[in-house]
């Protein structure tokens, strides 16, 4: 993966992040990570779970932009995310001071979990993801994170941070490179498809999650607590949790994952669910495209070296 650095455009507002709050969190921050300390936890370093209450986000690649996104949908939606409470850069690395939220994720027992109860599960998360998708993006703006600047993803070829781009065709041309092919081109297989795809007229963008994978949908019971990890947040073409969310890597999501796409993202059979398979568009966007670029740039240059060594 690789590791570029958060864009100075990047940078937003921070939250409460006044002289006390900075010095408690960080206090926090750094008794958790005392050696004897973190020996007792048994959660990953990603989120310092400080109490039942409390943890603290400051990995490398956590954002302003992320406590932000957090803010924003709660303000606006009636989804449930954890309550920032503090967020603010120290030394070159950004800190999240926020709630810890109830629950477990919903990896741990999905497949343990009744029909009726995925059933409950799975319709309140269609409806939190409805009302996330109908939030409008501001003017002038189509494929944006939640503060009008460049998305994050570490999924996507070549650089983690993309945009802001003022359409979503801009997006694509991007994301494939600036590659056009010609009517009586070659191609390689489901590449024009592909392109065709990009190309096509695309409704507005939708507000995304980014990665819904089931580690970060919390619950209790049959009740969702919480949708956590906001960091890939942002407006994004109408199809892109559907992509981001097959990338789930535990093989015992699966079940999850097909109740997902079927159940939340694909309810209203999208215009662009038409154009492709599900499989040509998750390969497209998370393999082919970088793939593909890579094949054509070697084939140019053994063109160009073969025109070279004939003349």
């Amino acid at each position: 993966m690789i590791k570029d650095t958060v864009p100075a455009t990047m940078e937003s507002k921070e939250i409460n992040s006044g002289l006390l709050m900075r010095l408690f969190t960080l206090f926090l921050y750094n008794i958790s990570r005392i050696p004897c300390v973190r020996r007792l936890r048994k959660h990953p370093e990603r989120i310092l779970l400080v109490s039942s209450k409390l943890c603290i986000k400051a990995t490398a690649f956590t954002t302003l932009t992320e406590a932000n996104a957090m803010e924003f949908v709660a303000n606006n939606t009636s989804i449930p995310v954890p309550k920032v409470y503090c967020s603010f850069k120290h030394k070159g690395r950004v800190y999240i001071l926020m709630e810890r939220i109830r629950g477990r994720d919903l990896s741990q027992d999905w497949t343990q979990r009744s029909e009726a109860s995925k059933t409950r599960i799975l319709a309140q998360l269609k409806t939190l993801i409805t009302e996330l998708r109908r939030i409008p993006p501001p003017d002038g703006v189509s494929v944006a994170n939640v503060d009008g600047g460049p998305v994050f993803d570490q999924r996507l070829p070549d650089k983690s941070f993309w945009g802001p781009f003022a359409t979503i065709q801009e997006f694509h041309r991007e994301l494939r490179r600036g590659l056009e092919l010609h009517d009586d081109e070659e191609a390689f297989p489901g590449l024009r498809e592909l392109i065709e795809f990009y190309n096509g007229l695309w409704e507005d963008p939708v507000f995304t999650h980014g990665d819904l994978s089931s580690l970060n949908i919390m619950a209790d019971g049959d009740t969702v607590t919480g949708i956590v990890d906001w960091e890939s947040a942002g407006w994004m073409p109408p199809y892109w949790e559907y992509t981001s969310a097959v990338l789930w890597r535990i093989l015992t999501e699966l079940q999850l994952y097909d109740s997902f796409i079927i159940t939340i993202v694909h309810h209203s059979k999208p215009s662009w669910h038409k154009c492709l398979s599900a499989k040509q568009i998750i390969q497209g966007h998370f393999a082919s495209v970088k793939t593909v670029v890579e094949q054509l740039e070697h084939r140019a240059g053994s063109t160009r070296l073969s025109a070279q060594c004939t003349t």
